[in-house]
């Protein structure tokens, strides 16, 4: 098969608009696979699937009819109102997004939170799917299409919103035309590889004999520049290591055994779609997303560990996911913010606020780089909302 272009969409949206069944039609894949999701009927990590999209005659299909022309990665966001945390970290590692409403329900609060922190991790290309078309009348159709179009309005005024049935299958082709149309953002494959790390698991079945065990495997997005299978990596912050009744991180340098886009075993990694890094790391070091809120990037790149970040911030009016309409208010020093910055959380205590610039001191050590996109929630009533969003400085 030919090389072609990878990208990275997000499924999101409010939560039983459609988004787990969506990605299961696009891909065959049932994207929530651990057992409490399955039970519960949502999903609560970040689900992954990937699929190659085919062009046969001007129409789309993942049959494997004519050309392939786009390999996709989907990353599957929880809805639920308490898994914003996740659903902001799986758009850092995004391309672009499909925004799922459902047109017997309409727009919901949390629809309109996605929205925004989309806007927070910059986010350009969005695609909505307006979905279960199949349950409304033409006028509850026409009605909820100008609801859509009223929230894009001055956010993401130039969004295609295709009419689909995912339950049905309908206007399927539709939605992959799309996808295929979304512009690949500008890949950087000249500057050091920094690799986001958003899961890690041991992938090892129960009774694997010892000379055949794979070591802790990483998964998420390489940002820029390129890996290979035996280089070696220094994964930062690392592990938290506990030693004389204090905690602290400490950096794990290992050794690349295998790389994989998608389902595909691959001998480097270039930009571009969902991916990850099998290493000599023992397997237990992995499991239960452990690893997850790294960066990976060559031994000496990655700076050291940051305590007291500075950002510079804008507030969204008011705050979304509640229902109504609640004016943030403005910060105050001393208080207690999460922060999304790539796939890490993490809370900082407001120490210093001057114009439009944030100084804060924060609790989980993060890697960060000048210019990544920062969002911002603070807890109301009881629950972490977004409130707005920023760039490090």
């Amino acid at each position: 098969m030919d090389k072609i272009d990878n990208i990275n969409v997000g499924i999101v949206g409010h939560i039983d608009h459609g988004k787990t069944t969506l990605v299961q039609r696009l891909t065959g894949v049932w994207s929530s696979r651990h057992s409490e999701e399955l039970k519960r009927g949502i999903t609560i990590k970040l689900g992954y699937a990937d699929n190659i999209i085919y062009e046969d005659n001007g129409r789309y299909n993942i049959e494997k009819k004519g050309k392939a022309v786009r390999h996709v990665s989907f990353v599957d966001a929880p809805g639920h109102e308490m898994l914003m945390a996740t659903m902001l970290s799986g758009a850092a590692i995004i391309d672009a997004a499909i925004l799922v409403v459902a047109a017997n329900e309409g727009i919901k609060p949390q629809t309109r939170e996605h929205l925004m922190a989309l806007q927070a991790k910059k986010i350009k290309n969005l695609i909505v799917v307006q979905n279960k078309i199949d349950l409304v009348d033409r006028k509850q159709a026409e009605n909820n299409y100008k609801e859509i179009k009223e929230l894009l309005k001055g956010k993401y005024d130039d969004a295609l919103i295709v009419p689909v049935s995912a339950q049905q299958g309908v206007n399927i082709d539709e939605l992959l035309k799309a996808i295929v149309n979304v512009k690949i953002p500008e890949r950087d494959l000249k500057g050091d590889p920094i690799f986001i790390v958003a899961r890690s698991f041991d992938i090892n079945k129960p009774g694997t004999k010892p000379e055949k065990l794979s070591g802790a495997v990483l998964g998420g997005t390489l940002k820029s520049g390129i890996l290979k299978v035996g280089e070696e990596i220094e994964i930062k912050p690392g592990r938290l290591v506990k030693e004389a009744n204090q905690t602290r991180y400490q950096s794990i340098t290992t050794r690349i055994t295998k790389l994989f886009n998608g389902s595909q075993e691959v001998k480097e990694l270039t930009p571009g779609g969902s991916m990850s890094i099998e290493t000599e790391l023992d397997m237990s070091l992995g499991k239960g997303d452990a690893l997850a809120r790294n960066v990976v990037s060559k031994p000496g790149v990655l700076k050291e560990i940051e305590g007291i970040i500075r950002i510079d911030y804008t507030l969204f009016p008011e705050v979304f996911g509640i229902g109504g309409h609640t004016k943030v208010d403005g910060l105050k020093v001393s208080e207690t913010l999460m922060l999304s910055i790539n796939t890490s959380i993490t809370g900082g205590a407001v120490k210093a606020i001057k114009g439009n610039v944030l100084e804060l001191s924060i609790k989980v050590p993060i890697v960060a780089f000048k210019g990544d996109n920062v969002g911002i929630a603070r807890s109301i009533n009881g629950h972490w909302r977004l409130i707005g969003y920023g760039s490090i400085l």
